[in-house]
C-alpha cells in the first residue's frame, strides 16, 4: 500500500505579544491547507507570541487555551499539528513544541538547547528529554530551532524510528545559509524527511528571512518559502525514503562502539 503524507510549513510574521492575532492567522492558514488536503502542518517557534520576554510569564498563562485551540483545529481537519509555545511550569517557562494528532496530544518536547546569544537561557528552563511522537501518519521527531546545530540529537531520533523531523524555528538574518545547510544535513545524514517552519519579517529588533523548507531523505528540496507570509506544501513519499535507506545502508553500517 502506497504511503504518502501531504505536509506543510506555515510561515508568517508573528505579532509580538499578540496571541489573538497570531491564533487568528493560523486558523485561516489551516483552513486553506485543509482545503488542499494537508495532513501534517508545522508552525514556527513561539508562534503564539514571539520572544516577548518582558511579558513572557503572563503570555505563558494563555498557552493552555492556545493548545486547546490547536486540538480543536487538528480534530476539525484531521491533521497532525506541531508548533512551539511558552509552556508554564510553576514559576518557570519552557519553550515547548506540542504535537497534536487529530485533537489528541501525541507528545510534547521542551527545547533542550537554549540559545544563549538571544538570552533564551535567562528566560526559559531547558528540557532534558527528546521526543519521537507516534502519530497516525508515522513517527515524528521534534527539534526546535537551535537544536539544529546538534546532530547527535537528530541521530538519536532517527535511530529511535523518526521518519519525519519537524523543526519550528525563529531563525533570523544573517544566518540564512546556516539554516538551509543544517536542515539539509540533518535530512541527508539521517535519510529522513524534514519539515521546517520559520517566521518572516521584522519581529522586535530582528529581521527574519523566512525560507521555510521541506526536504526529502536524499537532501532534495521539495518546497521552499520566500521572505513573505506563505504556506508551502509537498507530498512525502515514504517509498522514496525506504528505497534510499536500502541503497545507502547508513544505519546498518554504523559503528557506535567506535564513536
Amino acid at each position: 500500500m502506497k504511503r504518502e503524507v501531504k505536509a506543510a510549513a506555515v510561515q508568517f510574521n508573528i505579532r509580538m505579544g499578540d496571541i489573538d492575532a497570531n491564533v487568528e492567522y493560523v486558523r485561516d492558514a489551516l483552513a486553506r491547507l485543509a482545503a488542499e488536503g494537508v495532513q501534517l502542518a508545522v508552525l514556527p517557534e513561539m508562534w503564539s507570541c514571539g520572544f516577548a520576554y518582558r511579558e513572557l510569564n503572563e503570555l505563558a498563562k494563555r498557552t493552555p487555551e492556545v493548545v486547546e485551540e490547536m486540538g480543536r483545529l487538528s480534530a476539525q481537519y484531521g491533521m497532525v499539528l506541531v508548533g512551539s509555545l511558552p509552556e508554564p511550569d510553576g514559576d518557570k517557562v519552557c519553550n515547548t513544541a506540542y504535537v497534536v494528532d487529530r485533537g489528541e496530544l501525541a507528545g510534547k518536547y521542551r527545547k533542550i538547547h537554549l540559545f544563549s546569544l538571544m538570552n533564551e537561557d535567562r528566560s526559559f528552563t531547558g528540557g532534558d528529554s527528546r521526543l519521537v511522537a507516534d502519530t497516525h501518519l508515522g513517527r515524528v521527531g521534534v527539534f526546535i530551532c537551535y537544536d539544529l546545530r546538534f546532530p547527535e540529537l537528530a541521530r538519536r531520533l532517527a535511530v529511535e524510528g523518526a521518519e519525519i523531523l519537524v523543526v519550528p524555528g525563529e531563525w533570523p538574518k544573517p544566518r540564512e545559509e546556516h539554516w538551509r545547510t543544517l536542515l539539509k544535513a540533518r535530512a541527508i545524514e539521517n535519510q529522513m524527511f524534514v519539515v521546517a517552519a520559520n517566521c518572516c519579517g521584522v519581529l522586535g529588533k530582528l529581521d527574519f528571512f523566512g525560507s521555510s523548507l521541506i526536504i526529502g531523505p536524499k537532501g532534495e528540496l521539495l518546497a521552499e518559502g520566500g521572505y513573505e507570509n506563505c504556506e508551502l506544501t509537498a507530498t512525502l513519499d515514504f517509498a522514496v525514503m525506504e528505497n534510499w535507506r536500502q541503497q545507502i545502508t547508513c544505519f546498518q553500517d554504523r559503528k557506535p562502539a567506535c564513536y
